[in-house]
């Protein structure tokens, strides 16, 4: 279990990277139960949402290759 949790904590870091990115060619990042809030003068996303259709994704792929 614990290494579930270590590969999400990782997934959100990595999108957290990315965002800006994906957000503007792809749209994630608005998806249903993504998060952005500021907090410290920063602005913080929690993509919730758009890690599960990642991870529904590249399961898919992961599937079918």
């Amino acid at each position: 279990m614990i290494r579930w949790l270590i590969v999400v904590v990782l997934a959100l870091v990595l999108f957290n990277g990315l965002a800006a990115w994906l957000r503007r060619y792809f749209g994630f990042g608005r998806l249903p139960g993504d998060f952005v809030f500021r907090a410290f003068g920063r602005q913080w996303d929690l993509p919730i949402g758009s890690t599960v259709a990642l991870s529904v994704i590249a399961a898919l792929v992961a599937r079918w290759l």
